[in-house]
């Protein structure tokens, strides 16, 4: 497998640390509010890269943590008159609902920065006793001009930075390219934590740091993330984390694309703002996933209703696919395989391997999907001759596997369900039919019709479609 990585401006074959094992460290989001489309393209992204390492044989450990302690809970929590704890609680839950639908796998560990204040106080007091960091009225800021490599992850140049440094007002920091890591309390209301610095809480990019080193290590395989977070956030992860431990930080950088909106830029002053929460609104979380997974994570990719509705119509082709197969099993055929099933069966394998080959080439899910469908127009073929329950079977399971790698139609066996009085007039429709009472047949056809149920009278009985 090779992975683009952003460190060295190439692709590379993944070599992990320790043989079939796989440390990955994905950033998570500040919650004080819903998650937007943005948001969710990492979420699913990762979540992909996890489900495919596990596909192909790693024990993957998987952190995701939750920024519970920043600037924007305490200023949501004082314009709603709730505490700072409260709000990221309740868009923790929020966050989980929304992760659920788009088929992300909880984290092995979600770990929070509320609960890692003293491996956080441990970091900063490590890095202030090898000289990289220096205490300023109850403030401790990183001396960024002390670790040489500064800029290697995001090619900046450290001078060029300088240019556009500016030190803020009460910052009293050194020099202005220096950066908090633990931020004095200014306000009664702030939460805040006493430390050997006095009152106040860890500055942002500090956290990961150390939850990176108390969950993975010293150094993992793959940190990612969104393109937005290379400068200044893993740029300063990766100079306070090799300064205070001594070796590399990550040995693989991933990061995901921008999402626009329309062709433009997502922005709330130009009302085209997307939470996952109002997509879901008009759309299943399935579409959403399948919608970010249709191009490549590390290129742009545009949010539209056109673009939307196009996702939909190819999840329910392979929908579509998955559901004819399982009737074909269902309805009781014969049960042998023929000669041409089973060349069909190595055709099926052939468009497994190219979906390897373009998952192992730097995570390529547009080129995946691709031999899904290839593979979807394959078995409709064979069933359309009426298959065999042996091929059906085989070709369910091939078929399925893949869609699972990508974290695809997880809610169709239960989309499938039907009520009991749904089940009730469908038998009543078949007694009618063999009663030769095709009128009241049609009629409870209709009926169904209307309530979203289609009838497909085939050679192997009727198949109930839910629309």
């Amino acid at each position: 497998m090779k992975i683009y990585n952003t460190l060295t401006r190439r692709k590379e074959e993944f070599r992990p640390i320790e043989d079939g094992k796989v440390k990955i460290y994905v950033c998570g989001p500040t919650v004080y509010n819903y998650i937007h489309i943005g948001n969710a393209r990492p979420m699913v992204v990762f979540d992909t890269l996890r489900r495919y390492m596990k596909f192909r044989g790693f024990e993957v450990k998987y952190v995701q943590n939750f920024t519970d302690v920043d600037d924007k809970i305490i200023n949501r929590a004082r314009e709603e008159g709730k505490t700072a704890p409260e709000i990221s609680e309740t868009y923790i839950k929020e966050y989980l609902d929304d992760a659920d639908a788009l088929g992300v796998e909880r984290a092995d560990v979600h770990p929070k920065v509320s609960e890692h204040i003293s491996e956080i106080e441990s970091f900063v007091s490590t890095l202030i006793k090898k000289g990289y960091a220096y205490e300023a009225d109850g403030d401790v800021y990183f001396s960024t001009r002390k670790f040489p490599e500064y800029g290697k992850l995001s090619g900046q140049n450290i001078d060029d930075l300088e240019s556009g440094a500016r030190i803020a007002i009460g910052e009293v920091k050194e020099d202005p390219l220096d950066f908090a890591l633990w931020k004095a309390r200014k306000m009664e209301d702030e939460i805040a934590w006493d430390s050997d610095w006095g009152l106040g809480r860890p500055g942002w990019h500090i956290e990961c740091s150390a939850m990176a080193k108390r969950h993975l290590g010293n150094t993992i395989d793959i940190h990612a993330g969104g393109e937005d977070l290379q400068f200044p956030h893993h740029e300063n992860e990766i100079a306070q984390s090799e300064c205070c431990n001594g070796v590399p930080f990550a040995n693989y950088w991933m990061h995901n694309g921008f999402i626009t909106i329309d062709k433009e830029k997502m922005s709330k002053s130009k009302g085209n703002f997307f939470t996952v929460r109002d997509i879901r609104k008009d759309y299943t979380g399935d579409e959403i996933r399948f919608f970010l997974l249709t191009g490549h994570y590390r290129g742009p990719i545009d949010f539209s209703r056109d673009h939307m509705d196009q996702a939909r119509a190819s999840l329910d082709r392979i929908a579509n696919s998955v559901r004819d197969i399982k009737f074909m099993i269902e309805s009781g055929g014969d049960g042998a395989m023929t000669s041409h099933e089973e060349n069909t069966l190595s055709e099926l394998n052939e468009f497994r391997e190219k979906f390897i080959q373009a998952m192992d080439d730097d995570l390529n899910t547009a080129d995946a999907i691709s031999a899904i469908f290839e593979m979807v127009t394959v078995i409709n073929t064979e069933l359309r001759g009426g298959a065999s329950m042996a091929f059906s079977k085989e070709a369910l399971a091939k078929l399925k596997e893949l869609t699972d790698v990508l974290g695809l139609l997880k809610d169709q066996e239960k989309d499938n369900e039907l009520g009991a009085d749904i089940e009730a007039l469908v038998a009543e429709r078949q007694e009618a039919r063999a009663n030769k009472d095709f009128a009241r047949a049609d009629e409870i056809r209709d009926q169904l019709k209307a309530m979203g149920i289609t009838l497909k009278d085939t050679p192997q009985g009727v198949q109930i479609i839910k629309e």
